[in-house]
């Protein structure tokens, strides 16, 4: 008896107040719990899962609709411009040689040339720009118009240090630039 009740001592004295021991009874007493509920809850069925799963794919979009992709193998539209209003051609050559403008131009004079080409977006953007920070001094060619709607295009203007990139919108029956990017060589 001796032997038992060192045993039974040495277990509820040393063994079960360490950490080992408290990590020891947690984790009987987890695997007990789950145990007893899986033998309360009876077999499982393997086709049991999702009771309301769809038995086909689940479709998104309406297969008549056509193409929704981002290309498109249609020729994009002619932009429309009001009877006797400027062409977006037009319109980017203006803005252009405003933009550039003209040694001894001051910023009021500058930004003067480039308001009635703007949107009003545009106009504050440029409100502290300089004209002397212009990168470019002269048009090298002619301009290419891309365009993305009937009232979006953009325009491509060669320059003699880079490319001049306008996007321009229609606004009040005529054509106004509302993005300015400079691209270099």
């Amino acid at each position: 008896m001796t032997v038992m009740r060192r045993a039974l001592e040495f277990l509820f004295t040393r063994a079960l107040r360490s950490r080992l021991g408290v990590a020891l009874v947690i984790a009987v007493l987890v695997f007990g719990v789950i145990g007893a509920a899986r033998l309360a809850s009876g077999p499982l069925d393997p086709a049991d899962g999702l009771s309301s799963r769809p038995n086909r794919p689940i479709a998104t979009v309406d297969p008549k609709a056509g193409d929704d992709g981002v290309l498109s193998t249609e020729a994009p539209p002619s932009p429309v411009t009001a009877a006797g209003a400027p062409t977006p051609e037009q319109t980017a050559d203006r803005f252009a040689a405003a933009w550039l403008g003209r040694p001894g131009m001051t910023a009021e004079e500058w930004h003067a040339g480039l308001r009635p080409l703007s949107t009003s977006a545009l106009t504050e953007k440029l409100a502290g720009a300089d004209p002397g920070g212009v990168p470019a001094e002269e048009v090298t060619g002619p301009s290419s118009v891309r365009a993305r709607t009937e009232t979006f295009v953009e325009v491509l203007l060669p320059l003699d240090s880079g490319r001049l990139r306008l996007e321009l919108v229609t606004a009040d029956g005529g054509w106004l630039v509302d993005v300015v990017d400079w691209e270099r060589p």
